[in-house]
């Protein structure tokens, strides 16, 4: 596995002040996101759990993901979870070219929009998957509308080389209020995640805290 941080450092943050890594705010609150949705069946463990705690989560979903699995999608705005862009295709900005990394965003709201049964447009919020996007980017995406959501506490349940308990120790030693959370609702992270979410949620909840939608 690559070298990631699990707390996102101060100097990368003020180093890209245009997107989003943390919100302000001086009550318990904590933004939980779920990326590479919706996926069936996993999504739902992941809507189900959050009910379980009266929890509000941000979903970046892939259009393709969307395309196959429309009713999840539309599960997820009527539970009253936020969903944000996350591309059609789970492209790499660094590797894509400008004009086709543009349209697969494009073509995720398109489809986004195609599928809900009740009209309401995504909020325009963005999260580039691996966390590349280049600033030509980023900054026709902040044009178009998109505020651009990082994080600021990477949970690592994609991570193949740590184990479940070392994943939740992640998530418990360095989250604070206002920090924005990252989970995977995919195949791949959901033996950790499964084993993690609930935990984080009960934590969090007994200690007073709120999860909110960004």
């Amino acid at each position: 596995m690559n070298f990631y941080f699990i707390k996102t450092p101060k100097f990368i943050r003020s180093f890209y002040k245009e997107y989003i890594w943390h919100i302000k705010g001086d009550k318990k609150e904590i933004y939980l996101t779920f990326d590479d949705g919706p996926t069936d069946k996993i999504t739902d463990f992941v809507l189900d759990t959050l009910k379980k705690y009266q929890a509000k989560a941000t979903f970046f979903c892939i259009g393709k993901n969307i395309n196959q699995l429309p009713n999840i999608y539309q599960r997820i705005i009527d539970e009253g979870h936020s969903v944000g862009n996350h591309t059609q295709n789970h492209e790499n900005g660094w590797r894509t070219k400008n004009d086709t990394y543009l349209q697969s965003i494009k073509n995720c709201k398109n489809v986004a929009e195609t599928f809900l049964k009740t009209k309401k447009e995504e909020d325009k919020l963005f999260r580039p998957p691996y966390g590349k996007i280049k600033r030509s980017q980023a900054k026709k995406i902040i044009l178009q509308g998109y505020k651009i959501i990082m994080w600021s506490v990477l949970s690592g349940d994609f991570d193949a080389t740590i184990s479940k308990e070392k994943c939740l120790q992640n998530v418990i030693k360095n989250t604070k209020k206002g920090d924005v959370l990252v989970f995977h609702d995919s195949e791949k992270a959901f033996v950790k995640m499964k084993y993690v979410l609930p935990k984080v949620l009960a934590h969090f909840t007994k200690k007073g805290y709120v999860f909110k939608a960004i």
